[in-house]
C-alpha cells in the first residue's frame, strides 16, 4: 500500500476514539464497575464519576436531568422515539433524506414522506395535527446540511441528532419532544447513545416494561464516562478549529467545481457543518476511485451515508435530484491541514482525469 507521509489521509466518516477518552477508558473500566445505586465505597466512587459525566451531557447537549437516558444501541433509540410518539390516529412525517433507521421505523406506522428540494431542505407538513409526529434531522450525515426550524408543526417532533455534538437549536415556534445522539459523533466510544425524552406526557414506551422508565438503565458506565470526556474535549477543539475547517471545505468545493466539468457539491457551505462534504464527479465510478485512493493510503467514503436493503445507494442525493454515481463523501477532522487537503485533491485529480471528458 502507498503512504501519505507527512499527511493525514483519513477523511472517512468514522473517527478514532478521542485521545482523552482513550487515556481514561482503562481507568474507567477499573473504577466504574460497581453499581452507583448502592452505598458501598466503590459504588459511591462510581456514582461520583457518573454524575460528573452526566453534568457534561446536561451542559453540552442542553438537556435537563430528567431528559437524559443512556442506550447501547442507536437504532433502538429510533424505535423508542418514533414508535413512542406515533399515534394510530396521526401520521409520521419524515423527509426523503432521512437515514435508514428512520425509514425503517416510520414506515411501520401511518406515514408520509416529505419531498426535499435540490439543497436538501424539506417543507414541514402544511396541515399537521396534534397527534402527528415529525422526524427531523439536526444534521444530515451525507451533505452536512443543518436542519431548519420546523415552523408551525403542531404535533410531536423526534430529532435525529446522531451526527451532531451540540444542543438542538432553539426554534422560534416548534419544540422538540425526543432526540437521539450517538457518542461517535464527538469521537466518543461506540456502543453508547443518548436518548432524551422531553415530552413525557404523550410518550408511550413501545417496549414491554414494568415501570415508568424510558429505558432499562442497563448501559456501560465506563463508556458513558469516556463519552463525556470525549464530548467535552471535542467541543472545545471544534470551536477553535471551525474557521479553519470552513476554509478547507471552501477549498475542496472550489477545486471540485473548477477542475471537473459538470461536477456538483451537495448543499451550500453556509448552511452545512464545515466538517462534512459530498461531491459528485461525472464519469467516475465511486467504488473504483475509493479503492484506488485506498491503495495510496487515503480513506474516503462513497456518497451514501446510510442505506438499507430496500433503498438505492445514496437515497439522499437521489431525493435532492442529484446523481447517485460518482459521488465521494469526506469528513474533515480538526487536525487536517491545508497540505492534507491539497494532497488529497491532487490525488483525486490525477486518478480521475483519464476518465473525465
Amino acid at each position: 500500500m502507498g503512504s501519505v507521509t507527512g499527511h493525514s489521509g483519513q477523511f472517512q466518516s468514522e473517527t478514532p476514539l478521542h485521545p482523552a477518552a482513550a487515556e481514561f477508558l482503562t481507568e474507567a473500566f477499573a473504577r466504574g464497575w460497581a453499581s452507583p445505586a448502592k452505598i458501598h465505597q466503590e459504588s459511591r466512587k462510581t456514582a461520583l464519576l457518573l454524575n460528573e459525566a452526566k453534568e457534561i451531557f446536561y451542559t453540552c447537549l442542553g438537556l435537563r436531568p430528567e431528559d437524559l437516558n443512556f442506550l447501547g444501541d442507536t437504532p433502538l433509540a429510533f424505535h423508542l422515539g418514533i414508535s413512542g410518539f406515533a399515534n394510530p390516529a396521526g401520521t409520521v412525517y419524515y423527509p426523503a433524506t432521512s437515514r435508514s433507521m428512520a425509514y425503517a421505523v416510520a414506515t411501520s406506522h401511518p406515514h408520509q414522506q416529505l419531498a426535499v428540494n435540490q439543497h436538501g431542505y424539506s417543507q414541514t407538513p402544511p396541515d399537521s395535527a396534534n397527534q402527528d409526529l415529525l422526524v427531523w434531522q439536526a444534521v444530515n450525515a451525507e451533505t452536512g446540511l443543518i436542519g431548519v426550524d420546523p415552523g408551525d408543526f403542531r404535533g410531536s417532533i423526534f430529532v435525529d441528532s446522531v451526527n451532531s455534538a451540540a444542543p438542538i437549536p432553539q426554534w422560534e415556534k416548534a419544540s422538540w419532544s425526543a432526540a437521539v445522539w450517538d457518542s461517535r459523533a464527538w469521537q466518543g466510544p461506540a456502543g453508547l447513545s443518548i436518548f432524551a425524552v422531553r415530552d413525557r406526557s404523550l410518550w408511550i414506551n413501545p417496549l414491554p416494561h414494568n415501570d415508568s422508565k424510558a429505558t432499562s438503565g442497563n448501559f456501560s458506565i465506563p463508556l458513558a464516562i469516556a463519552s463525556a470526556i470525549a464530548l467535552d474535549n471535542h467541543l472545545k477543539e471544534s470551536a477553535s478549529a471551525r474557521d479553519r475547517l470552513v476554509l478547507l471545505n471552501a477549498t475542496i468545493r472550489n477545486f471540485i467545481l473548477t477542475q471537473f466539468s459538470g461536477a456538483h457539491v451537495a448543499a451550500e457551505l453556509d448552511t452545512t457543518m464545515p466538517h462534512l462534504i459530498t461531491f459528485t464527479i461525472p464519469g467516475i465510478d465511486s467504488e473504483w476511485l475509493i479503492n484506488e485512493l485506498n491503495r495510496e493510503g487515503w480513506a474516503v467514503d462513497t456518497g451514501s451515508a446510510c442505506m438499507s436493503m430496500n433503498m438505492q445507494p445514496s437515497h439522499v442525493l437521489a431525493a435532492m435530484g442529484l446523481s447517485v454515481t460518482g459521488n465521494i463523501r469526506l469528513r474533515l477532522r480538526n487536525e487536517h491541514t491545508e497540505s492534507d487537503v491539497q494532497a488529497l485533491l491532487a490525488k483525486i485529480k490525477a486518478l480521475s482525469d483519464p476518465f473525465v471528458v
